[in-house]
């Protein structure tokens, strides 16, 4: 288990126990799930003993489970998450993921507490408050740069973790209220609406249309595979896959992908080390471009960067297959260089720019028939497959196997022999057994029997590395002496291994309390319950606006607030045309327009910190719904 930066974590999404495992087994370190309620997946709940069972089979490995407990509370569930909160304990869940501080001021188990992304760390000055509180490590912003990540690992003594890999939210985490103000739906409280992916039209401040139809709230997907090197030298200890809703051949994939190069640099960085036990093995070359993605970006990382956006779909496209040459009734023909099989996923972008989709029934040389004919398949347009179903029933078997290594030691006793087992993380077990010593007739083949034989550990959480002996001669030993000696001694190993789990201690804030950094909190801190809001007043915070949530913000606010620039992503940023002769000064800031349907939203830049808000109003039917009501008490799972 990690004590320190110097353990580096896979941290993988499980949208069920049973996804959970089988990315423990594909080498997770940890894996975050979400619990029966209060999760930011709302549709990706889980029973307590699902979790139990998924936290039974993480251990074997010493790896650990998350619950994201990562909603806002009204006062109406402060209870009902408490009592949430004391059931995932008593099953074994080694931490929570929480946005909401009044989590903070109630009486909880010592339980390991995770400061969400929905927390919005995006300053030195935040993540070392969050530090100071008692959280143990922190989700930093999406949207950090590597000069920002360094200068809050300096400031902070918690672990950091960062996302890696999935989708990626347009908005800072925690700073999106255009679903609550639409639908009541709240991205804060789990049910986002998710109308950043929709198209729009983009106007200028003058009614001048810029583009239309497109998706210009909607970022390609996160893949920071180049930088991990460089995210562990800023002070990245936990390396986030985003995906609790993703299907089960993502998870595999992805999390195979990310093990493989953590295993690479842990082989070049031996001052690192893992934070769980285990090698894994995989039955596929991990491809994550084969499983849902938005195409990849990098995001900030580097910097600001051209061509984040997805702006074409929200949905996955796939690779580039080639150019359709001939369209029959039911068949066509594709230029490719890329073999398809029967029972692929093709695409392409119809007139309306829509991403039309279609599996293959058969393929024949270049001609392929469909299982539906596409009505606007036209020659000259270019195909993408989303979905090579070759590499998908790889994913569909038993794709890995994790096991932990052991050195054996067999030895003679003065009444027969004995052997130690000793695992890859120092522990030990030592089994015996009494047998008439025989002298082997045949010295070479005895050994060679006993190896084998020592070796069969089968569908074992182990794998033997090393076997040695310490005999006076060369003795023969039956095999179901040396089967039963086995078993024995693994028996007793796995025992002492789950006798051995320490669940990670939760940390302790400190005293007097820290100071908030600022003492004034607008909507925008979510603020939804009592215990949060003393929870602020205690760390110094004076005024202390409701969250959005509590609908008493009427007037036109930021509705996103977003990193994503349009008017970078269209040429027309100020600070980029400063300098450029017959361009400088001649570039402002000016409001633009995004325009779906009826809903039109004004968006004004912020140039000193690069910001993009989303301006909008709350609906008035959404002033009339009914507060959050207690959730009913569920029995506690019995240990």
């Amino acid at each position: 288990m990690k004590t320190s930066r110097r353990h580096l974590e896979l941290l993988a999404p499980a949208k069920n126990a049973d996804f959970g495992i089988e990315a423990i087994n594909h080498g997770a370190d940890a894996v975050y799930i979400g619990g029966p309620a209060y999760g930011a997946r709302a549709k990706a709940p889980n029973t307590v003993e699902d979790i139990a069972r998924l936290i039974k089979h993480a251990h074997r490995f010493n790896a650990e489970v998350f619950v994201a407990l990562n909603t806002i509370f009204h006062d109406n569930e402060l209870e009902g998450a408490r009592e949430i909160v004391y059931q995932l304990y008593d099953a074994g869940v080694d931490a929570l993921i929480v946005q909401d501080m009044g989590l903070l001021e109630m009486d909880l188990p010592p339980i390991q507490l995770h400061a969400s992304t929905q927390t919005d760390i995006r300053t030195v000055e935040k993540a070392k408050f969050l530090d100071q509180v008692g959280f143990s490590q922190i989700v930093l912003a999406r949207e950090l740069d590597l000069k920002t990540i360094q200068q809050i690992a300096d400031a902070t003594t918690c672990n950091l973790e960062f996302f890696v890999h999935g989708a990626l939210c347009v908005a800072f985490s925690g700073q999106c209220f255009i679903s609550h103000a639409h639908t009541g739906r709240s991205a804060n409280r789990g049910e986002c609406s998710q109308e950043c992916r929709l198209p729009y039209r983009l106007e200028d401040s003058q009614g001048r249309v810029i583009g239309n139809d497109k998706h210009y709230l909607s970022m390609k997907d996160n893949d920071q595979s180049a930088n991990l090197r460089a995210l562990i030298g800023a002070g990245i200890s936990s390396f986030k896959i985003e995906g609790r809703y993703k299907d089960l051949p993502y998870v595999k994939n992805a999390t195979a992908h990310y093990r493989q190069l953590i295993d690479e640099i842990l082989l070049d960085m031996p001052e690192y080390a893992k934070t769980s036990s285990g090698i894994t093995t995989f039955s596929f070359t991990p491809q994550p471009e084969k499983t849902f993605n938005r195409s990849a970006t990098d995001y900030f990382v580097n910097g600001r960067q051209d061509d984040i956006g997805a702006f074409d779909t929200p949905k996955f496209s796939g690779e580039e297959v080639g150019k359709v040459t001939k369209v029959a009734k039911d068949s066509f023909e594709v230029d490719s260089q890329i073999a398809l099989h029967n029972g692929d996923g093709l695409c392409f972008f119809d007139v309306h720019k829509e991403l039309v989709g279609m599996r293959i029934n058969t393929v024949e040389g270049k001609r392929l028939t469909p299982n539906e004919m596409p009505e606007d398949m036209r020659r000259g347009m270019t195909l993408y497959r989303n979905r090579d179903q070759a590499f998908m029933r790889l994913l569909e078997k038993d794709s890995a196997t994790r096991k932990i290594p052991v050195e054996m030691h067999f030895y003679e006793t003065s009444d027969g022999f004995a052997l130690s087992v000793t695992d890859s993380d120092g522990l030990n077990a030592t089994a015996l057994c009494q047998v008439e010593k025989q002298p082997a007739q045949q010295a070479e083949k005895a050994e060679a029997s006993l190896r084998e034989n020592l070796a069969k550990l089968g569908s074992t959480d182990f794998v033997v590395s090393a076997i040695s002996f310490d005999l006076s001669q060369a003795w023969f030993v039956p095999a179901s002496s040396i089967n039963a000696l086995r078993r024995d001694a693994i028996e007793q190993l796995t025992a002492v291994r789950i006798a051995s789990y320490q669940r990670p201690e939760k940390r302790m804030p400190a005293n007097p309390p820290a100071i908030y950094p600022e003492d004034t909190l607008s909507y925008l801190a979510n603020v939804y319950n009592k215990k949060a809001r003393a929870f602020y007043e205690k760390h110094g915070v004076k005024m202390i606006a409701a969250a959005y949530e509590a609908n008493q913000e009427l007037d036109e606010v930021p509705l996103m607030i977003t990193k994503h620039c349009l008017r970078f992503s269209h040429g027309m940023c100020p600070k980029e045309a400063k300098g450029v002769i017959g361009v400088q000064g001649t570039v402002t800031a000016e409001p633009m327009t995004l325009i779906n349907g009826n809903d039109r939203f004004t968006l004004k830049f912020d140039c000193k910190p690069c910001e993009m808000h989303v301006m909008g109003k709350i609906r008035k039917p959404i002033l009339q719904m009914p507060p959050p009501q207690p959730l009913q008490f569920i029995p506690r799972v019995k240990s």
